[in-house]
Formats: structure tokens, sequence, C-alpha cells
């Protein structure tokens, strides 16, 4: 998300940081880099007119020029450019309304409305503690209603429940009256799209909106699609006044450049973002994380907050008792490789932390992917227990017979012997020298190692 821009961005302003002093000419210059990057990241080009001029009036004032650390203060002012051009705060999905509350979900075929539909049901379920009725009123594309059926059973909500025949509009009377009935807190509403953007779309969704006065109009783009997700959005906004967007496969798109364009062309905030293809992978959207992700800031609060929810607590603490007593064994690597597994992709997370962006290339080439988790689970699944809780066990014949049993080399099961021998080796170092502060004195030492003995940020 964003690497593109990111990248290009993070090398301007590293040669705005080393110059020192800056005069107006070398602002210039920088603002006409930052002017292609963000045009390259495909930007819509009067949102890149509109921040390069905000910009420039601030970045060439007296008081930045002369300042202590003139190219941090661009940095600054970009970044808080950045956070207007987003939408400036967070805007939550709004459920201050009487139940049950409407919410409609609109957009083109393709751009992942259904599946999201499933992902804001659950979302509501497990934050808000809402009782959610999902209503497919899609009667266009097979086996739509079907889809958001199973979709409603995985997040663990009730959906509505189908009858042939029926009009869209029939349907969504039926949703609100089963709603009302059954004391609903949220009814999601599933409109049917099409492959492009077409009257008779508008008009049936606005007998719909008409007919049920939804508290939230969504509009779900696909971020992949670019330049066409503002046309998208910009059609849609005129014709239902949308009151907000749902940006999906923003985790597919380096360049970004729809995100930062959406909310200056339509005015409608970017509420939430699809970051996955798992039920679970939808966030909230928070204009000041993202810019310190372009930025290269990180986003540590995303990353407490990924870990919190996804982390079992109770077997955290267990495992950091064993730790604690110097036992540690590859039932608790595998139990640890779950853990990790569950809050994404290895690369997403290192994204959040400040300074990795630096370091993109090299990690690119380091094949840090949770396939090579899910491997190294499947060789501990092949040993049998006594060989998980006494690794010595495992001797010439029985790594063959474990890379056998899990798909894998003999070389993939000695890999992973030996990291494991590492890290038990560390965990035993630092029980003897007493502990967390000894932990950070072990990973500081570990990291100073790497490159020659310099430290990777």
């Amino acid at each position: 998300m964003f690497d593109s821009l990111s990248g290009k961005l993070g090398e301007v302003f590293d040669r705005l940081r080393r110059r020192g002093a800056l005069s107006e000419a070398d602002v210039t210059e920088a603002l006409r880099e930052i002017r292609l990057a963000l045009l390259d990241a495909d930007v819509a080009l009067p949102v890149v007119k509109d921040f390069i001029s905000e910009i420039r009036e601030k970045a060439v004032g007296a008081a930045v020029l002369r300042s202590v650390s003139p190219g941090q203060m661009v940095v600054k002012i970009v970044h808080d450019g950045l956070i207007a051009a987003l939408g400036g705060a967070m805007v939550p999905i709004n459920l201050l309304a009487p139940s049950p509350i409407p919410i409609l979900m609109v957009g083109l075929q393709g751009s992942g409305k259904t599946t999201t539909s499933g992902k804001l049901a659950l979302r509501l379920k497990t934050r808000e503690r809402k009782k959610l009725l999902l209503a497919s009123l899609d009667t266009q594309r097979p086996a739509a209603q079907l889809q958001l059926e199973q979709l409603a059973a995985r997040a663990g909500v009730v959906s509505l429940p189908i009858i042939a025949g029926q009009t869209p509009l029939q349907i969504a009377n039926r949703a609100m009256d089963m709603a009302r009935r059954e004391s609903f807190d949220v009814v999601i509403l599933d409109t049917a799209g099409r492959l492009a953007l077409d009257f008779a779309l508008m008009e049936e969704v606005k007998s719909i909106r008409a007919a049920v006065n939804p508290v939230e109009t969504l509009l779900v783009v696909d971020a992949m699609t670019g330049q066409d997700a503002l046309t998208t959005a910009q059609a849609f906004h005129e014709a239902l006044g949308i009151t907000g967007i749902v940006m999906t496969r923003l985790d597919g798109d380096a360049r970004g450049g729809a995100a930062l364009s959406m909310r200056a062309v339509t005015g409608a905030p970017i509420k939430l973002v699809g970051l996955g293809e798992k039920l679970d992978a939808l966030d909230g959207f928070d204009p000041e994380r993202v810019a310190g992700r372009i930025l290269g800031m990180g986003d540590i609060v995303g990353l407490v907050e990924r870990a919190a929810e996804t982390i079992d607590q109770a077997e955290a603490e267990k495992l950091a008792k064993k730790m604690a007593k110097g036992k540690f064994d590859l039932e608790d690597y595998a139990a640890q490789l779950k853990q990790i597994s569950k809050m994404g992709s290895l690369s997403g997370i290192l994204g959040m932390l400040p300074g990795v962006g630096k370091i993109k290339q090299q990690l690119a080439g380091a094949n840090l992917d949770t396939k090579v988790f899910r491997r190294q689970e499947a060789i501990i699944g092949s040993m049998t227990r006594a060989e998980r809780r006494n690794p010595d066990l495992l001797k010439a014949s029985r790594k063959k017979r474990v890379a056998s049993g899990s798909g894998t080399s003999v070389q993939e099961v000695n890999k992973l012997l030996k990291q494991f021998d590492d890290m038990s080796t560390m965990m035993k170092r630092i029980n003897k020298a007493g502990g967390q502060e000894a932990m950070m004195r072990q990973m500081q030492a570990a990291m100073g190692q790497q490159k020659g003995g310099r430290r990777p940020f």
C-alpha cells in the first residue's frame, strides 16, 4: 500500500534533510519531485495542483527556511497536507440512529461489494456488539444471494431468507420489516452492481434508497482501478449523495492514488478499507496513520491494535511463563507461528514499523511471507509428540520421514531446527542474565551484527 509513493517521497526528504539550510530554489525543486511522485501514484491532477499549491505557500515562508531544521519542517508540512487531503480525521460508521439502522452498500460489479458486506457485518458484530441482518438485493448476478447467505454464516450473523422472484425493492422492504419485528440493530442491504455505470442501475438504487432511507450509503470501490474508481465515485455521489466510501484491495495497490484523490473528488470520507481476503480484513481509515505510513513513519498504533485483536492473551501469557523457566519446545514454536500468521502478511506487519520503507528492497528478497510459516507448521505437525518436545531425537532417518510427511525437504527441516535452536539458546541466555532488560540487549546486539555490524535502521 503506497509503496511506490512512499519510496519516492522518502528519497526527496532524505535529500532535503542532508542539505541543512534550504533556499527557495531547493523547496521548489523538491515540490516538483513531489508533484511527479503524486502523479505517478495515480493521484488526480486537480488534487495534485491544489496540494502542491498549499504546500508551496507554507514551505517557502521565512519561518521554514530559517528554522533550525528546515528539511524536517518541510516534511511536517507535507505530512499535515496529506492528512488534510485524506480527510483530516477518522470518520466511523454512523450508528447514532434508532434501530434498525439501514446501511446501503452500492458500487459496480466486481468491486468486492458483497464480500465487504460480510466483512462489515462481522466488524459491527464483534466491535460494536450489534445484532446484524444481511440482505442481498442482487437479483442480477447468479448465486449472489447464496454468496451473501454463506458470508453471513461465516460471520455468525443472520441473513434474510431467499424468496425467488422478488424485486430488489420488495426484498429491501421485507428486510426492514423483519428487522423491526425481530429487533435487529443494523440491516446491511447489498445492492446489485453492473459492469459499468448505467441509468437502470442508478434508478434501481435510487428507488431502494427512497424506500429505506438509509443512515449510511456506502460506496464500495476497487483501489486497483485507479482513476476509474474516481469516475465511479463521482457518478454515484452525484446520483445518490453517498455518505462514505469503502476502498477494497488497498493492500494490492502499490500506488494508492485513488485514496488520496477520493475525498477531494467526492467530498465523502473514506470510512473503511479492505486489506485482504479474510473476513476480518476490514479496517477503519485513519488519515493521520495513513499519512504516517506514506512518509515512512509507520503505524505503531495500528500494529498494537492488530496484535491485540489477533493474539490469544492467555496463550501468550502461558508461553511467557514457560520461557521464563527456560522451557521452550517445538510445540511452543508452532504456537508462536500461528499467532504471528493471524496478524497477516509479514510485509504488511513490517510496513507498519517506522523506517522499514528504507530497507524495502532488502526485505523484498527475503521471502517474507506467512507461507513460510505454514511450511514450518507443516514440518512440526509431521513430527511425533516426543520429537516436538525433544528435537534432539531428530536424526537423519527421522528428518527424512518428517520432510516426506510435510511435503518439504530435509534442508528445510534442518533450517527450522537451526532457527529453533538459536531461539532456544537466546531464551536460556536471557533467563540466566536476568529477564527483559537482558532480552533487549540481546536483540540490539543481534541487530548490530547484521550488515557488517551496522544496524538496519
